[in-house]
């Protein structure tokens, strides 16, 4: 595991992400301003990252959303690459180097580590959040539950207002 790994691993650093980002959204009903600005909070406190944000599920395969970062792909499927991936499975994906993953999505050439959590509403996912990094072998398991954590706060929020959820699909 990397050294920028095993520095930001500690929990009180997603707890306090956490917080932050329960108090960014507070009120704000709106699903693409709320990623938007969960993305922007990722991509500024999370270090070593090269791309930060979220694939929403329309139709049957992921489209981008908001992001921070290089631009991106515009469209995955259901099952390919590491998003894709994600979605088939419904859980979190770590990937130590992404040229070891069969099937990777090289949208940044830079990009060498990769963690995807779904986004369930109801059972289904509705998303992905997606971090890349230029570190190989980036991301951790505090790094998987702590953005696990931060996409449920983002989750349970949009639940709390009708249509918030639906509109994510549109």
């Amino acid at each position: 595991m990397s050294t920028v790994s095993r520095a930001f691993e500690a929990q009180p650093a997603y707890d306090d992400l956490a917080a932050e980002l329960s108090g960014l959204i507070a009120g704000e009903p709106d699903p693409i301003a709320n990623l938007a600005n969960m993305s922007a909070l990722i991509f500024q406190r999370l270090p070593d990252l090269n791309w930060a944000g979220f694939y929403l599920m329309k139709k049957g395969e992921l489209v981008l959303g908001p992001f921070q970062g290089k631009p991106a792909c515009l469209r995955i499927k259901r099952g390919d690459g590491v998003c894709g991936t994600a979605v088939a499975r419904g859980q979190p994906v770590v990937v130590a180097d992404v040229h070891d993953f069969p099937g990777h999505i090289a949208c940044d050439e830079a990009s060498r580590s990769e963690l995807v959590v779904p986004m369930l509403a109801g059972g289904e996912v509705a998303g992905v959040l997606d971090l890349d990094s230029p570190s190989p072998d980036r991301f951790g398991e505090s790094d998987r539950d702590g953005c696990a954590a931060l996409v449920a706060i983002m989750m349970d929020h949009l639940a709390a207002y009708p249509g918030a959820l639906e509109h994510l699909a549109k």
